[in-house]
């Protein structure tokens, strides 16, 4: 990735490889700051537990979710939404850490959309064999704002489509640390994860774990 003539290095010295109009990866992004993260990750999900939803269409997802900030995402038989408490507790989500902040409003910059602030993350859990089907990100009620994917551990392959399903997506390797960024004219594209291979990472063990950072109202 080093090496690879696409990715430019703006004037803050941080490295941009554009995938598509209004969307692109930033190589290593939060790579410093993988440990502080991830030591909130566990904080968060110590307060609200990994779950598996449920979709609407009464099967399991493969990824274990959590989410904190203002509201967080919610899947049932009901259908999919945002929600301002965890519908099993009944207590509002874990405050979005400062950090998290930080990172999601620098990268959207860097992507060319400044001032984001994010009022939901949702947190994914990630084990051999988890994936996510393409699919959009449409329970937000503003599509100005751009989304903000941040992995962590396990390498995994990430697709990246076009706005219609069949469209034939690209697919790039995230490592950990790596940020993608998408708004604008590629908001709405259909995006997902292909099955997590086995392996084991010095941080996260035999698991990956993705951020989303959204602004859901």
């Amino acid at each position: 990735m080093v090496n690879d003539p696409s990715i430019i290095v703006d004037p803050a010295n941080i490295k941009v490889k554009p995938i598509a109009p209004g969307a692109v990866m930033l190589p290593g992004f939060a790579r410093a700051d993988a440990e502080t993260v991830f030591a909130a990750v566990t904080d968060i999900a110590n307060q609200v537990p990994f779950r598996r939803p449920a979709t609407p269409g009464g099967y399991s997802m493969s990824v274990g979710l959590t989410c904190c900030g203002r509201r967080g995402w919610v899947s049932d038989a009901s259908g999919y939404r945002y929600a301002p408490r965890d519908p099993v507790s009944g207590r509002p989500w874990p405050p979005m850490p400062e950090l998290f902040q930080s990172l999601a409003r620098r990268a959207a910059e860097s992507a060319g959309f400044p001032g984001f602030v994010p009022d939901a993350c949702l947190i994914n859990r990630y084990h051999p064999g988890s994936r996510m089907s393409l699919h959009q990100d449409r329970n937000e009620r503003d599509f100005d704002a751009p989304v903000v994917s941040l992995s962590l551990g396990l390498s995994a392959v990430f697709m990246f489509g076009g706005l219609k399903r069949g469209d034939r997506p690209q697919h790039l390797l995230l490592q950990h640390g790596d940020v993608v960024v998408w708004g604008g004219e590629a908001r709405l594209r259909f995006h997902g994860v292909q099955p997590l291979k086995a392996g084991h990472h010095l941080l996260t063990g035999g698991q990956r774990i993705n951020l989303t950072f959204r602004k859901s109202l």
